[in-house]
């Protein structure tokens, strides 16, 4: 590094160097040691910070196995590591030893060829999706010193251009060879997401340092030492997006992985004979521009606009709307030739790719079974304004964040809790409809009325979601008394019919527990609990109540039964004010069983006196509102044990009950009601019942984990997916794209 700082080597500007010089070995040398330096210590700081992350995550897991999976992979990670880090490292030193001398070009790019198709085709989008925001993230942050370090390479290399994407220290090629080192890790892609976040931060997020180092001593070895880049703003900014749209479309170039994976696709679906001609068909003439594209597109529009506003959405307008969908490629075609004078054979294969797209995200909307049918219909007219955008701008299916995208998946995540049961004033429905409708006929290429439409959508859904929470928490706050009320009644009726056993009591002395008594025990266990002295002090009557019904024939058991009674008496009466029986009642009630004691002691009563203690005079000695807790001939079986649904314990759906989470959407078709759609709103801690509310927060019913599985088994219950809406699309687009022997649905095209 000192020789190629020496003044008396600098580099004469008015040339270029030879690629096979001594001196480009040396400079290349000075930047592979930087680079190995400062990457060797911050991905080794990223790596010591994977097990705290994990650790963290397993103290949170929800269970036992979602714990040790963490745990499993910080172990993985441990063992791995050092492999990790010399894949990665040897990588980015063997790429900058190639500036100089680039291996042969097989028709793909250094490290964005099978693997990406491969990934993506394995369901792995979380993966490439998480690249790709490092990527455009630190690219743009970083863009002054990393067009700084572009220039002096390209200089280095004899003037062979280095971009953004071939400089072995951008993000991009960075992030890949980190994406290639992580094959030594047989973690999951939970795992490896949190060591993407940490290589983020530890490692992207400090490339400012190096490129500075490196241009400091390029800069010292006399590499474009006046260098100055001037950042873009405002219109030169424009010019310069457009400039790169246009050099996009010429080349076909793509911008992030994800959408390479799918170009790629595309492409091996049409087969090899189709090459770079779109619509199947060898050029005939120039290709439409974006903007007869977008022209032709915003005649279709205006004649969906001009036909009025959208009528309330009906079901069955679905396969109405699905073949309209698959034509639009044709209604395209024969649009342009409208505008141009004669129909086009073909566009170019990225703007078809697009179209593609497009379309089978929307086919994609028309089945899924998310969505409710009125609410399919109506996201489905956003075909041609999403086609719109995705024309105007390439990256909005390669970054979660575009407000286009953020925006179909707010409006498909309303309009899944949607039914008309919950929307009966259809505020919802409206809404959404006005969405449409404003995109159908106020979008042109302005791409901000995304942005305006979804912070309007936002406001709605903020103001709904606290109204709805309010009216949740008051449904938990009702379910969560009655079952507590419930449990006191369950124990206090075990309670007391533990105690009676194989006793039988009196009706007076039964009616006595079973009502008065049982109801005392219930309000004593919600007010002071299970463990205060006055609930042990109220079982502790029971037990002398009953033992006060046993014969006292001996006069050692009539002297015990009277040394019982004032007790008892004192006690009844707390107990009887304590579930509001009037004076009067309890002073009646008490002259019944001072009758029935003195029969008990052997003293003799008149015909009238036996008739005030049988079990009709000792019902109505009791208030009505007293209402029993324990059947007269009931067991402790009865009073304790609810029906249940007899389900096999290790099936599917049991299972799927187990790992449901509150926030969940279930859709319920029962026999003879409509259809209707739940959050999984609380799971009580005592019963273990499921709460389920619909989107304004109104209880819709409530099941034991038998009667849940019961209805998923029966196909009377179905889980909603819980990932967005352009998530599962962009799975099942790559899905169906890799099914040997598939087309583009949407290659469908009309004359």
């Amino acid at each position: 590094m000192n020789e190629a700082s020496d003044p008396s080597r600098v580099i004469n500007l008015s040339q270029r160097l030879d690629p096979t010089s001594e001196r480009v070995g040396e400079l290349l040398g000075a930047v592979r040691d930087i680079a190995s330096k400062r990457l060797q210590q911050w991905v080794g700081n990223a790596f010591e910070r994977v097990d705290d992350a994990l650790f963290d995550l397993a103290e949170k897991g929800e269970n036992n196995a979602a714990q040790m999976h963490y745990f499993d992979g910080m172990r993985e990670v441990r063992k791995r590591r050092p492999a990790v880090e010399r894949h990665f490292l040897s990588a980015i030193s063997r790429h900058i030893g190639e500036l100089a001398h680039p291996p042969q070009s097989n028709g793909s790019s250094m490290l964005f060829g099978s693997v990406e198709l491969t990934l993506v085709a394995d369901n792995e989008l979380e993966e490439s999706l998480a690249i790709t925001s490092m990527i455009g993230k630190n690219e743009s942050r970083l863009s002054r010193d990393l067009f700084a370090v572009n220039q002096r390479l390209s200089v280095i290399c004899g003037g062979r251009k280095v971009e953004d994407a071939s400089n072995p220290v951008a993000p991009a090629i960075l992030a890949q060879a980190f994406r290639q080192a992580l094959h030594e890790l047989s973690a999951d892609m939970r795992v490896k997401l949190i060591i993407y976040k940490l290589f983020d931060r530890y490692v992207l997020s400090s490339l400012e340092e190096l490129y500075q180092e490196i241009n400091t001593e390029l800069v010292r070895a006399g590499v474009l030492p006046q260098l100055r880049h001037e950042v873009l703003r405002g219109d030169d900014a424009k010019a310069a997006g457009a400039a790169g749209q246009a050099t996009d479309e010429a080349t076909g170039d793509i911008p992030s992985d994800l959408l390479q994976t799918l170009h790629a696709l595309f492409s091996a679906r049409r087969g090899p004979a189709a090459g770079n001609a779109g619509m199947h068909a060898l050029p005939s003439g120039p290709l439409p521009s974006a903007n007869e594209l977008l022209g032709a597109l915003s005649v279709l529009q205006s004649q969906i606009a001009s036909a009025g506003p959208l009528p309330y959405a009906q079901p069955d307008d679905a396969a109405t709307l699905s073949r309209e969908v698959l034509q639009l490629k044709g209604q395209l075609l024969t649009q342009l030739g409208a505008l141009r004078g004669e129909r086009p054979s073909h566009v170019a294969t990225i703007d078809e790719d697009t179209i593609d797209l497009v379309g089978m995200l929307f086919e994609f909307i028309l089945e899924d079974r998310n969505l409710p049918a009125t609410m399919q219909v109506m996201l489905a007219r956003l075909q041609i304004p999403y086609l719109k955008a995705a024309i105007l701008d390439r990256k909005l299916f390669a970054h979660r964040q575009h407000p286009a995208r953020r925006l179909l998946d707010c409006l498909a995540e309303q309009a899944k809790s949607w039914s008309e049961e919950s929307d009966r004033d259809r505020r919802l429905h409206d809404k959404v409809k006005s969405i449409v409708d404003q995109l159908l006929h106020d979008f042109d290429d302005d791409m901000g009325i995304f942005e305006r439409l979804l912070v309007d959508l936002q406001s709605f859904q903020d103001v709904n979601k606290r109204r709805s929470e309010l009216a949740e928490q008051r449904v938990a706050e009702s379910t969560r008394g009655r079952e507590k009320l419930e449990q006191a009644r369950r124990r206090a009726a075990r309670e007391i019919l533990d105690r009676i056993g194989e006793h039988k009591l009196p009706p007076l002395v039964h009616g006595v527990l079973a009502r008065a008594w049982a109801n005392h025990l219930v309000l004593t266990l919600l007010r002071q609990g299970e463990s205060s002295p006055e609930f042990k002090s109220a079982l502790r009557f029971v037990d002398e109540f009953i033992a006060s019904t046993k014969p006292a024939a001996s006069p050692e058991s009539r002297q015990v039964l009277r040394q019982m009674l004032p007790g008892i008496e004192r006690a009844l009466r707390q107990g009887l004010a304590n579930v509001a029986f009037q004076e009067q009642d309890i002073e009646r009630l008490l002259g019944q069983l001072h009758t029935y004691y003195r029969q008990q002691l052997g003293e003799t009563l008149d015909a009238a006196e036996v008739a005030s203690v049988d079990e009709d005079a000792a019902m109505l000695a009791i208030p009505d509102s007293i209402q029993p807790v324990i059947e007269h001939d009931a067991t402790p079986q009865d009073n304790v044990e609810e029906d249940t649904v007899e389900v096999p314990l290790d099936s599917p759906e049991w299972h799927q009950v187990q790992a449901l989470q509150p926030g969940t959407w279930l859709e319920f078709c029962l026999p003879d009601e409509p259809m209707t759609r739940a959050k999984l709103s609380w799971i009580s801690p005592m019963s273990g019942r499921y709460l389920f509310v619909n989107r304004r927060g109104l209880k819709v019913a409530d099941y034991s984990p038998q009667e849940l599985t019961a209805l998923l088994t029966d196909g009377q219950a179905r889980v909603l997916a819980a990932n967005a809406l352009f998530d599962r699309a962009m799975s099942a687009i790559v899905d169906k794209l890799s099914q040997p022997g598939s087309v583009p649905a949407a290659d469908t095209t009309a004359e």
